[in-house]
């Protein structure tokens, strides 16, 4: 047995224990669903009433309340680390849930994307389009086609010309 069951044997009732044993690794993973929302609203229960227990020992030891047994309570270790062992189970069962939910809400989204794939490897569509011209060994002229577009003699320059005349326009003022 390990150190953690041995002592958490020590702290808790024998009840507890069995609550507390079943919020561990093997056990955890085997509680149906149902089973494992009851054994979290127990626990939960068994949390709530220590820390109660241990906040009344305090108040006793400070003096704040009047005992509930014949003696005022000398020290709250025990209810305090029961207390504890008691919320790390609920810890422990509250990851469970998330973790469950988590692998439900997943489901859909792997169910969805299992069929699109499906769908991919049905169709036998290439996603693009063959072309009979493609640039494997280099890109080639086509043939007939001028290497330039004609241009008008007149205009060549006409762009610059007109920037140089701006210029000059600003430059005059």
């Amino acid at each position: 047995m390990t150190h953690v069951l041995e002592h958490e044997r020590q702290l808790l009732s024998t009840e507890e224990f069995a609550l507390v044993e079943q919020t561990h690794h093997p056990l955890l993973g085997q509680l149906t669903d149902k089973d494992l929302a009851d054994l979290c609203r127990l626990v939960r229960e068994r949390r709530d009433r220590a820390q109660q227990i241990a906040a009344r020992q305090r108040r006793e030891m400070r003096g704040k309340s009047d005992p509930k047994g014949t003696r005022a309570a000398g020290e709250d270790t025990g209810s305090r680390g029961k207390s504890d062992l008691l919320a790390a189970a609920v810890q422990r069962l509250n990851e469970e849930l998330t973790s469950r939910k988590a692998k439900v809400a997943r489901q859909p989204l792997i169910e969805s994307a299992a069929r699109a794939l499906e769908l991919r490897r049905a169709s036998k569509v290439v996603s693009r389009p063959f072309s009979d011209r493609t640039p494997g060994t280099g890109q080639h002229a086509k043939a007939g086609a001028p290497l330039s577009a004609p241009r008008n003699p007149a205009m060549v320059g006409a762009v610059s010309q007109h920037t140089k005349n701006m210029q000059a326009k600003r430059d005059a003022k």
